[in-house]
């Protein structure tokens, strides 16, 4: 399968561009500072702090899927770039006709607003007592914007006519790759507070062909 990879240097990225080409795709990795990639990798240098329309439907070109880690470097101080970046990503998708795209979200997004949608529940249906009403609020007075953000990037995915699924992970760690975890559809995973990078791009790689998560937020956890 032919695959593009968005942030391929990042925490998620680099696990699935190791994890892809491992697995015998071929890869075309989209990062800002396109080194220390494997050897056989394309690789196309885009910063998502100012995204080229032109390089990006370069990197998408042919593509069976996109496969989207992007994220800010620093959550507390990088809000908007998830949304401007995957606003340009769709629209170099739609113009070069590629329809699958999967991205990586996070948990506590599914209750935040965008301005102008419809009304939410005030809690993940997937959640439990501690996340509702301690984990959730802790999570978005840190990361509330970057959150925020993450809201408006499902909100143009829903928006986008693409085939879409969306990731959506607890606490990120640094622990090795298992395969083993739990998902939920539409929901995070009760009882689930962190998973590994590496877990979470194995997950990613797995829902590129599962054409029943099309349209579908999928929670991931350990």
């Amino acid at each position: 399968m032919k695959l593009t990879i968005i942030a391929a240097t990042g925490g998620v990225g680099r696990h699935l561009v190791e994890q892809a080409v491992a697995e015998g795709h071929e890869v075309t990795a989209v990062a800002r500072r396109p080194r220390d990639l494997p050897t056989g990798v394309r690789t196309v240098a885009v910063d998502f702090e100012r995204p080229d329309p032109v390089a990006l439907r370069a990197a998408v070109r042919g593509a069976d899927a996109v496969v989207s880690g992007l994220g800010p470097r620093d959550p507390r101080a990088d809000a908007g770039i998830t949304s401007r970046g995957t606003q340009t990503i769709v629209d170099a998708m739609a113009a070069e006709g590629v329809r699958r795209i999967v991205v990586v979200s996070a948990a506590p997004v599914g209750p935040v607003p965008v301005p102008g949608q419809r009304v939410l529940p005030k809690h993940d249906p997937g959640d439990g007592f501690f996340m509702r009403y301690v984990g959730t609020r802790i999570a978005r007075t840190l990361f509330g914007a970057h959150y925020a953000d993450l809201a408006v990037t499902e909100q143009i995915l829903r928006d986008s006519g693409l085939e879409w699924t969306v990731s959506r992970p607890p606490k990120l760690t640094d622990k090795a790759l298992t395969g083993e975890y739990r998902t939920a559809l539409n929901r995070n995973v009760r009882g689930g507070f962190s998973i590994s990078r590496a877990d979470v791009a194995h997950h990613m790689l797995r829902l590129v062909d599962q054409p029943e998560t099309v349209r579908q937020i999928v929670g991931v956890a350990h």
